[in-house]
Formats: C-alpha cells, structure tokens, sequence
C-alpha cells in the first residue's frame, strides 16, 4: 500500500525538504502541499491523504484548529485521515491541544529523516505517535497549566480497568512502547496489545495520544513524576 501523505506548512522551503525526504521512499507519496488550515481542509477533503504532516504556526487558520476541522469532518466517513503534527518545542505551547483535537501525534521538526518516515508509517498503520522525551518534556512543562479538557465532562470512571489494564495506562502515559511494556510486564506483545485495546475501549479513548494525555489530567501521572 502507498500512504498518501499532505504536507502542511507556511514555510515552502520546509515542505520542499520534507517532500524530498518523503518521496525517497517507494511506499510513500506526497499528494499535496498546503500553507495554512484552511488549504489544509480544502486539500485533505479534496485529497483524501491518509497522514496529513501538521505544523501548528501558520497565519489565519492555525494547525490546531485545521486538524479539529479535518478530524471532525471525516469522522465517521470511510476514509479518515491521521494527522501528525511537527512542532517547534520551544515555541508550540499549544500541543497537548492540538492532540485533543484529535492529532495523532507529535514530532519535533528537527527530528531525523528515518525517524519521520517510520513515524508516519505507524500513524497510517493506525497507531499513534507519543516520543518518550518529547511527551515528558512537554507534558511536564505545560499539564499543570492546561486546562482540563473533562473538567466539564468526565472520563469513563478509571475504575472500570483492571488492575492489569491500569498497570498497562500507566507505562502508555510513560511512553512505552508495546514491546517495553511487554519486556517489563513479562507477557507477549500480543497480551499487551489486548490490554491496550481494552483500556481504550472502556475510557471511549481514540489511541494511546488521548491515553497519554489523560493519565496527565486525572493525576494518574504528575508533571515531574516521570523517571
């Protein structure tokens, strides 16, 4: 399969490099280009990309709230793209948002060409992306400062997990993978990915991104907790 990839960013110079790395690749494509939210909307419905690569500054519709519209417009249709967001960490303190709006990860814009590829192979996959370093810096700077996206509506009880599916919240939120958290568990993938389904079908989560970030907001996981 090709992953069909729309690259959004004010910076021609920045889309231009991130197509040639891209395009180095005989599974990925790239659609289209896009310079702000609005020509991202437009393109993603008239594109139908399968990973749409977000940057999050851009003039008049930002990338939060062009990846709010894409999410939602294409939710429940046939095809819905993921969105993967790049960001500039010492300028962006605006990602965990981006994230509640439905992105399915982040990446830092400096980050190396092989890591971006596989990261955009794993979000078509349909899994999310959640960097170990960049999730504890950024969430143990700003969580204590963000608002509550369930102050006003509730998470699903975290009662309804198991001691296991706990355990398992918990190293998500840490940012593990599915194989470390099978190696500190002691139980195959296979087991863990049961448990990670589990945990998201029962807080109505839609991937581990939303898990992460709602380990953060119920106090499961503190700012500053994290080895």
């Amino acid at each position: 399969m090709t992953i069909r990839v729309l690259l959004v960013d004010d910076q021609p110079l920045l889309r231009t490099g991130f197509r040639l790395i891209l395009e180095a690749e005989t599974d990925i494509t790239v659609v289209g280009e896009a310079g702000d939210g609005k020509a991202a909307q437009d393109q993603s419905r008239a594109l139908l990309p399968d990973v749409v690569l977000m940057d999050i500054r851009m003039p008049g519709v930002d990338g939060i709230e062009a990846t709010r519209r894409i999410v939602k417009e294409a939710t429940g249709g046939a095809h819905v793209p993921r969105v993967l967001v790049l960001t500039t960490f010492d300028l962006d303190e605006y990602i965990v948002e981006a994230l509640r709006a439905g992105a399915s990860g982040f990446l830092l814009k400096d980050v190396p060409p092989d890591e971006l590829v596989q990261a955009i192979r794993v979000v078509a996959g349909g899994d999310a992306i959640v960097a170990p370093s960049v999730t504890r810096r950024l969430l143990d700077r700003f969580a204590g400062r963000l608002p509550s996206a369930y102050q006003q509506s509730p998470p699903a009880r975290l009662d309804r997990l198991t001691e296991r599916e706990l355990e398992v919240l918990k190293l998500i939120a840490r940012g593990m993978s599915n194989a470390e958290i099978a190696a500190k568990l002691v139980v195959s993938e296979t087991t863990v990915k049961t448990h990670v389904g589990n945990v998201l079908t029962k807080l109505t989560l839609r991937d581990r991104v939303q898990a992460v970030v709602l380990a953060y907001e119920v106090g499961l996981i503190t700012p500053g907790a994290l080895p």
